[in-house]
């Protein structure tokens, strides 16, 4: 796989429209796109399979996190509209990401990537004492993808500065999905544990999610190129 290939972007908007342009711009410059809640509330379902049709993977970010039951057939749903990859919350607990590990592998050939939110990277460390959770964020973060990893899923999402611990403890197979991607040119935004792609890479992710860096560029597509070279060849 060529860096380029690891690298999802966000595209983090309502307009449906939009989103169509800049994944039909990116196309063969990159792997994938992310849709998220934002974009998902706004446009549901029809909206996936628009921007699905610039030929790109999709990766569909809706990180589920209710009852089992509800979850697992939430995540059946979401199968039916045949992303590359889904998310589910690893805060639901064991019952929860069983269920959705069940509900994703009955698709068959169909299947996504099912990965797990761990600790979102706008949260640090003060953020997490606050929500109630002792202890560094890489002790929750490696705690949940253990986790994870126990229920049946192929990996989760963290940050970039988790991931070489977890790529040690976890093994080669277990996917890494990183956000908090910041090449050197770009701020951070409200991303608080970020990493640049390389960097990243080395640390053993195997796919990088970046928006703004690219979305919100002049020129997405000689973004996403730059960024691509930063990766490597």
């Amino acid at each position: 796989m060529k860096p380029s290939e690891r690298l999802f972007v966000a595209l983090d908007t309502v307009d449906a429209g939009r989103a169509l342009s800049l994944a039909r711009g990116l196309a063969g410059l990159i792997g994938g796109v992310k849709l998220g809640k934002e974009f998902f509330t706004a446009n549901g379902p029809a909206g996936v399979e628009r921007v699905a049709r610039a030929g790109l993977p999709v990766f569909l970010d809706l990180k589920f996190h209710d009852i089992p039951q509800t979850v697992a057939a939430a995540v059946t749903a979401a199968v039916a509209l045949r992303p590359f990859m889904l998310t589910v919350h690893a805060l639901g607990g064991a019952a929860m990401l069983r269920a959705a590990a069940g509900a994703a592998a009955a698709a068959g050939s169909e299947r996504p990537l099912l990965v797990a939110v761990t600790v979102l990277t706008s949260l640090d460390e003060g953020d997490i004492s606050d929500l109630g959770l002792a202890g560094p964020v890489l002790d929750r973060v490696l705690a949940l993808a253990r986790l994870a990893q126990d229920c049946g899923l192929d990996g989760v999402v963290c940050s970039p500065l988790e991931a070489a611990v977890l790529r040690r403890e976890l093994g080669p197979a277990f996917k890494l999905v990183v956000p908090g991607i910041r090449p050197a040119w770009a701020a951070s935004g409200d991303q608080k544990r970020v990493m640049t792609p390389a960097d990243a890479l080395a640390a053993g992710a195997d796919y990088l999610v970046i928006g703004r860096p690219i979305t919100g560029a002049d020129d997405p597509a000689d973004a996403a190129l730059r960024i691509a070279a930063e990766m490597g060849p």
